[in-house]
């Protein structure tokens, strides 16, 4: 279990991020299209797993919009924008913003992703939704760089997550 932290209140997920240098947990997401994803599907490829509770919000909305802008460039990676949002709302707000570099994907079919990355708030005012963390996972799907933002309201460290993408 983690404690993070919503406008200053603790609240808590179910298990724990898995950490750096540990084999990243396999998954199934769900595209706009209703199109399963799974993690085989980026074999070979870098990814970058942007994790936040809802793009209704400003901080969630905010952080898909820049690793669309900064993220996506790099070469051999993919970023996925994983909420509990319905596919469907996740595709209307990339189409409206313009937003082409980055795959929105839903877990509200696949609590075996929360639960597998210990992202699930089980308690407070968010409880359901997942927590905010940046994963980033190697071309051999290890763990090199993780993220749990510690006040849900804030953004992630957008640089640090940058500077190994960069490497």
């Amino acid at each position: 279990m983690e404690t993070i932290y919503f406008k200053g209140t603790p609240c808590h997920t179910y298990g724990n991020l898995p950490e750096v240098g540990e084999k990243a947990p396999c998954f199934n997401l769900v595209t706009p299209e209703l199109k399963e994803i799974h993690c085989d599907d980026f074999h070979g490829k870098r990814i970058v797993l942007n994790v936040f509770p809802s793009l209704d919000t400003p901080v969630c909305a905010a952080s898909v919009r820049r690793f669309n802008e900064e993220a996506a460039r790099f070469d051999n990676t993919v970023v996925l924008c994983v909420s509990m949002d319905l596919p469907f709302a996740a595709g209307r707000f990339c189409e409206v913003e313009g937003i082409k570099d980055v795959i929105p994907a839903s877990a509200f079919r696949s609590p075996m992703f929360a639960e597998k990355y210990g992202l699930q708030i089980v308690d407070g005012p968010l409880a359901g939704l997942l927590a905010r963390a940046v994963i980033i996972i190697d071309t051999d799907r290890k763990i090199v760089y993780r993220d749990l933002v510690g006040e849900i309201t804030e953004e992630p460290n957008y640089s640090e997550a940058i500077e190994v993408l960069g490497r």
